[in-house]
């Protein structure tokens, strides 16, 4: 196996922003929702954004810094 706790990793897969365009407020990158994903660390969980641009070039951001995109 890969090490990677099973059940660390949760998927919000019912969120209404997933597949539209959002601003990561923190590089100011725009791009399309493709995941929101809970994931455990510290004891603690955290939510983080994962944005694929117009290049194809994914990257990640805290769930709280992005904005729809209008």
């Amino acid at each position: 196996m890969s090490g990677v706790d099973v059940g660390s990793l949760f998927h919000e897969d019912g969120h209404s922003w997933l597949h539209r365009t959002v601003r990561d407020i923190a590089s100011r990158g725009e791009g399309e929702l493709a995941a929101i994903v809970q994931e455990k660390t510290g004891g603690r969980t955290v939510r983080v954004a994962h944005i694929r641009g117009a290049s194809g070039v994914e990257w990640t951001t805290a769930a709280d810094n992005i904005q729809l995109v209008s």
